[in-house]
């Protein structure tokens, strides 16, 4: 079982930056690859980046890619995505994920566990 818990939303304006992190419980987290989802009002929930247990693979979706980065703390449990040159397109409620076979795929069904959310806002 792992336990994920999303932090660091807000609201931000165009071009600024936020940082989220995804705190996980459970002595298995090193052992899942890890991926952040955002889900737009009216939208599907959508792939946006994932990294594998060991952070040496990365994957974005085309829409973020140069502005957001992925990266994971084994030793903390815990896996952060750094968002810069926000825009408005970007607010979403955004949801970690872990999964064991994930990168090469951006679909939800990929991962086992998911977070509560952590809204992210972004005002033009």
């Amino acid at each position: 079982q792992v336990q994920l818990v999303e932090s660091g939303g807000g609201l931000v304006q165009a071009g600024g930056s936020l940082r989220l992190s995804c705190a996980a419980s459970g002595r298995t987290f090193r052992t899942y690859a890890m991926g952040w989802f955002r889900q737009a009002p009216g939208k599907e929930r959508e792939f946006v980046t994932a990294i594998s247990w060991s952070g040496g693979s990365t994957s974005y979706a085309d829409s973020v890619k140069g502005r957001f980065t992925i990266s994971r703390d084994n030793a903390k449990n815990t896996v952060y995505l750094q968002m810069n040159s926000l825009k408005p397109e970007d607010t979403a409620v955004y949801y970690c994920a872990a999964g064991k076979a994930v990168l090469g795929t951006a679909s939800v069904y990929a991962y086992d566990y998911w977070g509560q959310g952590t809204q992210v806002t972004v005002s033009s």
